[in-house]
């Protein structure tokens, strides 16, 4: 048996927006307070999730420019740095993603940056020849950017 419709308060009748209307507000509380459950689980500045272990970020730093990734990306603070091809690496260490496809953690970062075609095969980002330690500097600089 059909529960019949309430009738709106204003005018004692039935009206397609009043349902609705209610509906849309418990919809918009419901994930409101679903994003608030959210923000409690996983800090973006997280130690575990960004630190580089055994990685020396000021060198990493230098070692962009050494292997002249600003000839492709802006860097913050990296000389010779304002290349447009590839995206900037400002806030870097706030990215969810590397290349849109792997989540960005510092496993991950390193492995990128030593064979990016290895983990997106057809990427533009070039295999550049980084050692693993290297890419461990590099990495921990790029984490550090927020």
């Amino acid at each position: 048996m059909a529960v019949p419709p309430r009738r709106s308060p204003v005018r004692g009748r039935v009206t397609p927006h009043s349902c609705r209307s209610r509906a849309l507000a418990a919809l918009l509380a419901a994930a409101a307070l679903a994003g608030l459950a959210g923000c409690e689980r996983r800090p973006l500045a997280d130690a575990r999730f960004t630190q580089v272990p055994e990685a020396d970020p000021t060198r990493g730093q230098a070692l962009l420019a050494q292997y002249q990734c600003g000839s492709c990306h802006a860097i913050p603070e990296v000389p010779a740095s304002e290349g447009a091809a590839g995206p900037t690496l400002a806030a870097f260490g706030r990215r969810s993603y590397i290349a849109g496809e792997v989540p960005n953690l510092p496993a991950n970062l390193i492995a990128w940056i030593e064979s990016p075609q290895a983990l997106v095969p057809g990427t533009p980002m070039p295999d550049m020849g980084v050692s693993p330690r290297d890419a461990r500097d590099i990495a921990a600089y790029l984490m550090s950017l927020r």
